[in-house]
C-alpha cells in the first residue's frame, strides 16, 4: 500500500498487527471478492472501505456509503432497493435505491449487524441473484455492485443468537478483516497523534511533553482513532507550541487505573451484547476486570487487588467465586 494514499486516508500505522492486514487488504482490492471489516467505532472501517474501492477495477464508478443504523426499520428496503409509483400512500414517483445507485462500483455497508431479519432475507436473494426488485415491483433488474460490509461486532456471535441468518453471514464473509481496537496498538498512538497535529496545524510545529504524550499513551481510547483525531484537533487549536497535560481533556489526564478506564478496557461485550441481562453483565465485567488486574500484577494477588481498591480478602473471595482459585 502506497505510504501517500495511506496518509491521506488517515491509515498510518507503526503496529505490526495493522501493517499485517493493510498488506493483506492490497491484495484483496483489486479482486471482485465480497470483505467484511469487523472492528469497534472509529477504528478505521469506512477508510479503508473508502481503500479498497479506490485501487480496485471499479475506482471510477460509485462508491455508495450507507449508514444502516441510521435509517430507520421501516424505511430500510425501500432505502435499500428503491420503490415504485403507488407502492406506500406517500409514494407519488418511483425512486431508486441506493443498491442501484451504487450499480457498477461498490456499496459500502456499514452497521451490517443492526439489519433487522425481515430485511435480511431480501438482502440475501439480491447477493445471490444480483437482481433487483423495488418495493411495489413487478420486474426486477440486473444490478452489478461490488460489496464491502461492517460490523461492530462478531457476526458469529449474532448468528449463535439466531438474529442473523447464516447464510447471509456466509455470503458476506468471504474476506474477513478483524480491525484491532486502539487500545490493542499503543505504538500507533505516538505516530497518530504527531500525525494529526502537523494535519490541524501545518502552519506551525506543535510538540508534547513527556507527561502529555504519557497520558495520551496510556488512555483506552474507546472511541478509537476517530476519538484521538477529535482530541488532538480540539487540543491543538487551544494549546502553546508545546502542549502539556492540562491542555488534555479531563477523561484523558485521569489515571489509567480508575475505575471507568478499567471498566471499558476490561469488556467491551458487556456494552454492546443486548441479549445479556443486568446479572450477566455485572458478572461479566467483574470476571473481566479480575483477569484484567491479574495480567496487569503478573499474577501478584494483592497488586491486583489494590489496583481495583478491593481489600485482599474480598478479591480472594471473587477469585473462587469465578473459580480462578479453589
Amino acid at each position: 500500500m502506497d505510504t501517500t494514499e495511506i496518509q491521506s486516508l488517515s491509515l498510518i500505522t507503526q503496529n505490526q498487527s495493522m501493517r499485517s492486514i493493510l498488506r493483506n487488504i492490497d491484495r484483496v482490492a483489486e479482486s471482485e471478492a465480497s470483505v467484511l471489516l469487523i472492528g469497534e467505532t472509529g477504528v478505521g472501517k469506512e477508510l479503508l472501505a473508502k481503500y479498497i474501492h479506490r485501487v480496485s477495477r471499479r475506482a471510477m464508478e460509485p462508491l455508495v456509503k450507507v449508514s444502516l443504523s441510521s435509517i430507520p426499520a421501516e424505511l430500510l428496503e425501500s432505502e435499500l432497493f428503491g420503490h415504485d409509483r403507488g407502492a406506500y400512500t406517500n409514494a407519488t414517483e418511483e425512486k431508486k435505491g441506493l443498491f442501484e445507485m451504487a450499480d457498477g462500483g461498490t456499496i459500502f455497508l456499514d452497521d451490517i449487524d443492526d439489519v433487522p431479519i425481515q430485511v435480511q432475507s431480501k438482502l440475501l436473494r439480491f447477493i445471490e441473484s444480483r437482481e433487483l426488485m423495488h418495493v411495489g415491483g413487478t420486474t426486477s433488474k440486473p444490478i452489478d455492485v461490488r460489496f464491502i460490509t461492517a460490523s461492530k461486532i462478531d457476526l458469529k456471535e449474532l448468528v449463535n443468537r439466531n438474529i442473523f441468518r447464516a447464510d447471509l453471514f456466509y455470503r458476506l464473509n468471504v474476506v474477513p478483516f478483524s480491525i484491532p481496537p486502539l487500545r490493542e496498538r499503543k505504538d500507533d498512538v505516538p505516530f497518530l497523534v504527531h500525525h494529526f497535529a502537523r494535519t490541524f496545524q501545518p502552519d506551525r510545529e506543535v510538540t508534547f511533553s513527556p507527561e502529555a504524550m504519557k497520558a495520551l499513551f496510556d488512555y483506552s481510547w474507546p472511541g478509537n482513532v476517530r476519538e484521538l483525531r477529535n482530541v488532538i484537533q480540539r487540543v491543538v487549536l487551544f494549546a502553546g507550541h508545546e502542549v502539556m497535560p492540562d491542555d488534555l481533556p479531563l477523561e484523558v489526564k485521569i489515571s489509567t487505573d480508575g475505575s471507568v478506564q478499567m471498566l471499558v478496557k476490561a469488556c467491551y461485550k458487556c456494552f454492546v451484547d443486548e441479549s445479556m441481562n443486568f446479572e450477566q453483565v455485572l458478572s461479566c465485567l467483574e470476571h473481566n476486570l479480575i483477569t484484567t488486574a491479574l495480567e496487569k500484577s503478573g499474577g501478584n494477588q494483592s497488586k491486583a487487588a489494590k489496583s481495583l481498591r478491593l481489600s485482599l480478602s474480598t478479591f480472594r473471595d471473587k477469585l473462587k467465586k469465578y473459580s480462578f482459585i479453589q
